[in-house]
């Protein structure tokens, strides 16, 4: 990990602790990294797994990838580095929401393998649920809900993912959902089975 820029600064204690934080909200905190093609599904498994969520009463927060761009990361671009800076600073993010007890849900494309393993590591072993959302590069272009890939095609978006910018595929997710194969429905299952299975969350009947 780099080191800060200044050698003056020191780390902060809190009064109130993380299990502290966790004992209120009745559950633990974590990120669920989620990652894939653009159009693949991200974003609207990570809305629909924070509805089911805060339905339970859980605190959550979700960081998506165009939202932080029009604030925190709107001096980033779409280059190799830019993307690189874009995703180290969602996961000292996502650190801190975690600390603070939240579960925390980001949707970003996320390219780079050693990216998201830089942010795996951010956090205790347990803590940090990469989610694949596997899908074809024809389906995501099929689905295209902001013509992003024809755009692409076209060569108004430069270093686009999956069509002139790679895609490192995760080598050991926590869970991988063939989003052209399995409904919305079925991979939000699949995702809080999984935060039930490891006690991040409680399951309905145990509350």
């Amino acid at each position: 990990m780099d080191a800060p820029k200044s050698k003056h600064i020191t780390w902060s204690e809190a009064i109130v602790g993380r299990e502290d934080r966790e004992r209120r909200n009745g559950h633990k905190g974590a990120v669920l990294w989620f990652t894939g093609l653009s159009s693949s599904g991200k974003s609207t498994l990570a809305r629909m797994v924070e509805q089911v969520l805060f339905e339970r009463g859980c605190h959550t927060y979700i960081l998506d990838g165009d939202n932080v761009r029009h604030g925190l990361n709107r001096d980033l671009g779409f280059s190799p580095a830019d993307r690189e800076e874009n995703i180290r600073r969602i996961g000292e993010v996502a650190k801190l929401m975690v600390d603070a007890g939240l579960v925390a849900l980001t949707a970003f494309i996320s390219p780079y393998r050693a990216d998201r393993d830089r942010n795996r590591a951010l956090l205790p072993p347990g803590e940090f649920i990469e989610i694949w959302c596997r899908c074809s590069v024809e389906e995501c272009e099929r689905r295209d809900p902001k013509g992003l890939y024809k755009k692409a095609r076209a060569g108004q978006i430069p270093e686009f993912t999956g069509i002139s910018a790679p895609y490192e595929e995760p080598q050991a997710a926590e869970l991988v959902l063939d989003t052209d194969r399995l409904s919305p429905r079925e991979c939000v299952e699949r995702i809080v089975a999984l935060l039930e299975e490891r006690a991040i969350v409680t399951g309905p009947d145990d509350r």
